[in-house]
């Protein structure tokens, strides 16, 4: 049993010591030794372009569990092969850029059907099928059916049989470009009991350089678009 202060000098040993040049991050190389790799480094200060605090691997990273991560940055990538469902976006002022061409086709024994596709060298998209919006104006007991259109919306079936007023959202709200259909579904007698109007306490815009519009003929329907300040029939 030893009483008092020993002195003892490692500086023979070998082992244990750090190795590899500074911020690299350590692994173990032999029993009791460690080394480091300039493919493996951590900074703590801005280097190279990158901010403090950065570490930066310079070649393959094989993960079998998840990643999370607040921002992820695509460089350089040919293919991006995932299994399963995926979810961009976790709030409704998410915008996701893409540039370039965009195509969409289905996947299986036989050639691939091009569902989607959208090209920067035409400025064109081609879609294989359209599913749109579509609402309509219930039945109603009353003398007038006054319904207000969503916005936006594709298509308006008229389902009541009676008088019928719909008042057509702002072209503002539906943006240039926007087009808008309107059906009679049941048959009118004549078709002049279906209108369409402006709304809102100070009209601002018009349909066809009016406030209203009264569908005509039997079972009639109507085309709008949006010029992103008045309404059109076309």
């Amino acid at each position: 049993m030893g009483i008092g202060w020993a002195y003892v000098d490692c500086a023979d040993a070998g082992g244990g010591q750090a190795a590899g040049p500074t911020g690299s991050l350590q692994f173990l190389t032999g029993t009791n030794v460690t080394s480091g790799s300039a493919k493996l480094l951590y900074h703590t200060s801005a280097v190279g372009g990158y901010g403090p605090s950065t570490l930066i691997l310079s070649g393959n990273l094989i993960v079998t569990g998840t990643v999370s991560a607040s921002v992820f940055q695509y460089r350089d990538i040919s293919v991006i092969d995932a299994t399963g469902s995926t979810e961009f976006g976790d709030s409704n002022d998410d915008t996701h850029m893409r540039t370039g061409s965009l195509v969409v086709t289905t996947k299986g024994p036989a050639n691939p059907i091009q569902i989607l596709s959208a090209s920067t060298s035409t400025k064109a998209t081609h879609i294989i099928g359209l599913n749109v919006s579509y609402e309509y104006v219930p039945p109603t007991t009353s003398l007038i059916a006054v319904y207000t259109a969503s916005a936006p919306s594709y298509i308006i079936g008229v389902r009541s049989t009676g008088s019928v007023q719909i008042e057509i959202p702002a072209a503002t709200t539906y943006k240039s470009g926007s087009i808008l259909l309107v059906k009679d579904e049941v048959g009118h007698i004549n078709g002049t009991d279906i209108k369409l109007s402006a709304s809102g306490p100070a009209i601002t815009y018009t349909i066809d350089g009016a406030t209203t519009y009264t569908m005509t003929g039997s079972n009639p329907a109507i085309s709008l678009y949006s010029n992103g300040i008045n309404w059109f029939v076309f």
